[in-house]
């Protein structure tokens, strides 16, 4: 599974690279308003800090300016993903912008028949939004496994990347299911190392390392 860094921090994106832990990044417009700063600028440093796919959200609603909006974002650099959304306008968009040999990230995905369209379009993410399900009492990981087996069902190259991922349940969840991607804040990506478990037999082994009055170094 591929990590995506759910952020337009750029400390963020550079501390969790470091690791190793980012094989791309998703921004939207919330995202660059608490960044608080220009979209075009954030997005070119983004771009050079990862390899992988940055997705970079269209603000209009009608194909048209999707499209040329879309076309202007993807002049920033060759690895950006053109995020629209999941209407008729936006599937309009997507199958232009994918004609034009552009990565499209298709997001505010909330059905598997919406997924369905996504993958008919030629979009290259699929963005369905687990968390977002769960606040509705819905089953975000459902639509996961029902979008695969239906990605599955007819060799659908679209990518499914599960989005509004908000707990480590999520990200491991998604793994087992089979997404393609997770993208998550920073904060969520760093506690899947957590564990009571490692905390406690790490602080045991150092008492006991003292205990010898040895170094290493």
């Amino acid at each position: 599974m591929k990590f995506f860094a759910d952020t337009a921090e750029i400390d963020e994106i550079v501390a969790l690279a470091e690791t190793g832990m980012v094989d791309g990044v998703t921004t939207n417009p919330s995202l660059i308003m608490k960044s608080g700063r220009d979209i075009l600028e954030v997005t070119k440093e983004i771009c050079q800090l990862v390899d992988g796919p940055v997705s970079a959200e269209v603000v209009s609603t009608d194909a048209e300016a999707m499209i040329a909006e879309g076309r202007k974002l993807a002049k920033i650099a060759e690895n950006i993903a053109i995020k629209v959304p999941l209407t008729w306008d936006g599937l309009k968009a997507c199958k232009t912008l994918t004609t034009e040999g552009n990565m499209v990230n298709v997001t505010l995905c909330f059905s598997a028949n919406q997924a369905l369209l996504a993958a008919k379009a030629g979009a290259t993410f699929i963005s369905p939004f687990v968390g977002r399900l769960d606040d509705i009492n819905l089953d975000g990981l459902e639509l996961i496994a029902d979008i695969r087996t239906i990605y599955d069902n007819y060799d659908f190259q679209t990518q499914i990347l599960a989005a509004s991922a908000r707990t480590v349940n999520h990200i491991s969840q998604c793994a087992l299911i089979g997404a393609d991607v997770v993208t998550a804040p920073p904060s969520v990506i760093r506690k899947l190392a957590d564990h009571v478990l490692t905390d406690k037999g790490l602080d045991t082994f150092m008492k006991d390392w003292a205990k010898t009055g040895q170094k290493i170094l």
